[in-house]
């Protein structure tokens, strides 16, 4: 699963990359999409219609449309190889239970548990932080104690897939059907959990505003490193207190399960 979660993240760079010099080279034509969101198939049928006067250009033009939808089909293709795998996989419980979070989705779930293993040998939450390198740098002389930013040390995959999880607790908690439809594989507990977990970083996120805040910075912040480990809390207490008595799906610390 680990090496399936790195080959998705490879080929999303190479898309990334691809979709750069696409760009780079419309700009330099002055060719401007004139719609709100790129790389829909609105934009897709826009790139479409561009017509060049050389046709040297036109072939530049459909090489790199040509390397970014090949992209797209890489991403996909291992997307829906993931999903597939998740079916038989031992951690497949702690998955679902995992999606039942807000800002949680099946990418997301995987990556922690096949980089992770077993979540439990962390004590707290502070600790897990910690190995992921979120919790804030300190620079200290005799009486005199400073926090920085995020040390950023630890496992980046992780690191990186719980920031961009923690942004959807910008928006206030609601049930809505979408979140519903996550979490109904799910157990009641799991569910409660996530629930009790959306109204609490909601509210953090709430406060860290109306303290003065940017919101772009606000998910990254309260002391450096707080609300990231606020938000991170509620994936940890439904992992690690998903259902009493001895996990089945528990790993070895110094391996991933296949």
């Amino acid at each position: 699963m680990r090496d399936l979660t790195w080959a998705r993240e490879d080929m999303k760079v190479i898309e990334l990359k691809a979709r750069q010099r696409l760009g780079a080279f419309l700009l330099r034509h002055e060719r401007i999409y004139p719609g709100r969101c790129r790389w829909t198939q609105a934009h897709f049928r826009w790139l479409e219609k561009q017509k060049f006067a050389s046709p040297v250009q036109q072939v530049v033009f459909q090489e790199y449309v040509d390397a970014v939808v090949e992209a797209r089909h890489r991403v996909a293709g291992l997307e829906r190889e993931i999903r597939s795998a998740v079916a038989t996989w031992s951690l497949r419980p702690l998955v679902e239970a995992l999606i039942s979070v807000r800002g949680v989705n099946v990418l997301t779930a995987v990556t922690v548990l096949a980089e992770l293993g077993d979540i439990t040998r962390f004590d707290s939450p502070r600790q897990l932080m910690g190995f992921l390198g979120l919790v804030p740098s300190e620079h200290s002389s005799g009486s005199r104690r400073r926090q920085g930013a995020i040390t950023r040390t630890g496992n980046s995959h992780v690191r990186r897939v719980l920031v961009e999880a923690a942004w959807s607790y910008r928006h206030p908690a609601r049930k809505t059907a979408h979140l519903q439809r996550k979490a109904a594989a799910a157990s009641p507990r799991a569910q409660a959990l996530a629930r009790a977990a959306q109204k609490r970083l909601c509210a953090r996120f709430r406060h860290l505003f109306q303290a003065g805040k940017p919101k772009c910075q606000a998910p990254e912040t309260s002391r450096s490193s707080q609300s990231k480990l606020q938000k991170t809390l509620g994936i940890t207490e439904a992992f690690s207190r998903y259902g009493p008595g001895p996990r089945p799906w528990s790993v070895s610390i110094h391996r991933c399960p296949a």
